[in-house]
């Protein structure tokens, strides 16, 4: 029981110090990386992707998704936003 409440202390302590609770550093994936892993779903690539195979995708979706034909300015945003870190996240090619 006193390990139990020293763990549940230990976590709180961790949480209010920090910011994050201690699981959360097991994990092991960054925020940026959720964030490379969602705008590879949302334009459909996949991570071997290059530049060239990126920008179509994103081509296509603006397409899709454009205020002209139903979409909204949110969505073009969100596409426009996920191909620039897509190109960010590459590595350089010289």
């Amino acid at each position: 029981m006193r390990l139990f409440i020293l763990l549940a202390l230990a976590s709180l302590a961790c949480r209010w110090m920090l910011g994050k609770w201690p699981w959360e550093y097991l994990k092991g994936t960054s925020t940026r990386q959720q964030a490379v892993t969602r705008a590879r779903t949302l334009l459909g690539v996949p991570p071997s992707a290059n530049r060239s195979e990126i920008i179509a995708a994103h081509r296509r979706l603006v397409a899709m998704v454009h205020p002209d034909r139903g979409g909204t300015a949110e969505q073009v945003h969100e596409a426009n936003a996920a191909r620039d870190l897509l190109l960010a996240a590459l590595p350089d090619e010289s």
